[in-house]
């Protein structure tokens, strides 16, 4: 499997939902930050986009996708000069998860969220806040046709739809992150540069490979083919943290599944992953996931309300 499968795999969607926007003459609305990750695209006619924290409007026409990956405040609008209103009072009279502003004749908007575990962290911390596919791309194509499919599914729910929904969500994931890559050209640091990096992929891969591992950052080198300061640099350059903090993060990953999903004790979990006390695990667990391996369990265990 891939590292990208694999750490995908690791993904349990916690909470999803859909809503449409349709609106016409002059209309903004301002939207609360979203919980999880944002999947839109625009079905008909224009608009602006505007993001906390991104200096400027992003100008968005039919057919154009948009991912929003942190939790920010947004705003869409006919035009970036005008006063907004806020999302909850257009879409407190949804019908059919379709909100109307203004004539609702102009511009058609279908929008997907979904809500994945801690064990997200890995994936999206090096992602922008938000980023575009434009119309007449592959990857527009394939993600307004998952908005669409997704829309209809939770519209008519039918037997198997649940996993239909995680998948949709994963297929537009991976589509992002596909763009992300191609287009990533700033030599911001995250998850992603790193792995497709040839020398820090190649580290990442055996850390995969064999997570219960006592790796040193020498070990890891002479897998890179660099020395032992030049990996440890190239790596944060990539990765956005040191080697052997990358080592730990995806131990915690592994750990946070299963607890999650199966039975084991939380002592051979800790064998498995090379700690030799249950002390040492959990110390390295709370350092993660800010809460014990116990806790964390009891937590999860508790259904998630979207």
């Amino acid at each position: 499997m891939d590292l990208l499968s694999e750490v995908l795999s690791l993904l349990e969607t916690q909470g999803s939902g859909f809503a449409g926007l349709k609106a016409g003459s002059d209309w903004a609305i301002d939207f609360p930050a979203p919980d999880g990750i944002k999947f839109n695209a625009i079905v008909e006619g224009t608009c602006w986009l505007i993001v906390e924290g991104v200096e400027q409007p992003i100008r968005l026409e039919q057919g154009d996708c948009f991912l929003l990956s942190r939790k920010r405040t947004f705003s869409l609008r006919s035009d970036f000069s005008l006063p907004a209103v806020r999302a909850e009072e257009v879409y407190r009279h949804a019908a059919g998860g379709i909100a109307q502003c203004g004539t609702a004749d102009a511009f058609f908007l279908i929008g997907g969220r979904f809500a994945f575990g801690d064990e997200s962290g890995l994936l999206f911390d090096g992602l922008p806040p938000v980023a575009v596919v434009r119309h007449g791309s592959d990857q527009a194509s394939v993600l307004s046709w998952a908005l669409q499919r997704l829309a209809h599914e939770l519209a008519n729910p039918s037997p198997g739809h649940t996993i239909v929904v995680e998948h949709l969500g994963h297929i537009m994931l991976v589509q992002m992150l596909r763009l992300y890559l191609a287009q990533a050209d700033n030599g911001a640091p995250g998850w992603l540069p790193a792995v497709f990096d040839a020398r820090v992929g190649a580290a990442i891969q055996a850390i995969h490979t064999s997570p219960s591992r006592a790796w040193t950052v020498e070990d890891l080198a002479r897998i890179a083919g660099v020395s032992r300061s030049t990996f440890a640099l190239r790596f944060k350059q990539k990765a956005g943290m040191a080697p052997l903090e990358y080592v730990l993060r995806w131990r915690m990953q592994l750990a946070a599944q299963a607890l999650t999903t199966g039975s084991a004790t939380i002592s051979s979990i800790a064998q498995q992953l090379g700690y030799d006390s249950d002390s040492a695990f959990s110390h390295a667990f709370k350092r993660v996931m800010k809460c014990s391996p116990r806790d964390y369990r009891e937590r999860r265990a508790t259904p998630f309300t979207s």
